[in-house]
């Protein structure tokens, strides 16, 4: 039986969850603070006064429809937010977040645990706009960045230039992630350690059409093939709330199973400042050597 964990996020200078309930959660990023929709915070928040600089109002399309109210002059360009020593941009979306996921921050430190002392080369699949690209590549790795969206590319290489990082051995490429990764096995690659956080639905430069529940075995099982038992790392989240993390974690053991190290699975989620609540956020399995 597997056992399931959680990393949770905690607050930090230019983040925190704030406050959450009623199906919202309140979020400061820098020196704003918005409402988004949060269907999972079903208690009640801890005060109903939430004072934010904007909000964002879903449509009636379940995929991310929807626009943000914004209630003061906030900068539609965006402003520099910075974790640890990586600087990126944060900025309101079509797509009701900010430009980047903070429940991430377990995970870029989780990696880079498992890069420590070593030289290795690592894959971002579906790297948007590259924090934990520029996380891993602080840490020594030489990195290939990979996005079907030039536009999301286009902001990774602006928040390496932020960094200081435009020099740092990146690869950044436009390319349909499933395609890519087929490739890089037929050309015999490997990797030290990849991560991938797959949307539910998407399209590639070409057209290409992904849907997490048919494609996610297939990328998986080619994701295996880059990997050895020399390898370091595989990270996997989902933000599908369909699937669980008893059943991904399935999947990433029936493929990594063979190799020395342990797989595990669960939830990753947020810590409130309000209480000290877990706001859960998605579900991850991850394969590691150690």
């Amino acid at each position: 039986m597997q056992e399931l964990f959680s990393l949770i996020g905690e607050p930090w200078a230019d983040y925190g969850l704030v406050d959450s309930g009623h199906g919202r959660k309140l979020e400061r990023y820098g020196r704003f603070r918005f409402v988004r929709p949060e269907p999972q915070a079903m208690w009640a928040p801890a005060s109903a006064d939430w004072d934010a600089d904007g909000e964002f109002i879903p449509g009636a399309d379940e995929d991310g429809g929807g626009r943000w109210e914004l209630s003061r002059d906030v900068p539609r360009d965006g402003w520099p937010l910075g974790w640890r020593e990586i600087r990126f941009t944060a900025q309101n979306t079509p797509f009701r977040h900010l430009g980047f996921f903070p429940d991430m921050a377990p995970v870029w430190d989780w990696m880079r645990d498992r890069i420590d002392g070593a030289d290795p080369e690592c894959l971002n699949l579906f790297g948007y706009t590259g924090v934990g690209t520029l996380a891993l590549a602080a840490a020594g790795a030489r990195m290939v960045h990979v996005d079907a969206s030039k536009k999301s590319v286009d902001a990774a290489r602006a928040n390496a230039q932020l960094s200081g990082m435009a020099e740092k051995p990146v690869r950044w490429l436009v390319e349909d992630a499933a395609k890519f990764v087929g490739r890089e096995v037929r050309r015999g690659r490997r990797y030290d350690g990849i991560i991938l956080d797959p949307p539910k639905w998407g399209r590639g430069p070409n057209g290409e059409v992904w849907k997490l529940e048919e494609h996610l075995p297939g990328l998986i099982a080619d994701c295996r093939r880059l990997i050895d038992a020399e390898s370091r790392f595989l990270f996997l989240t989902v933000y599908a709330v369909r699937l669980s993390a008893l059943a991904i974690g399935e999947l990433v053991r029936q493929q990594f199973g063979d190799l020395p190290g342990r797989v595990e699975c669960g939830e990753l989620g947020v810590r409130e400042e309000a209480r000290g609540l877990t706001l859960p956020t998605a579900i991850f399995a991850r394969w590691s050597r150690d």
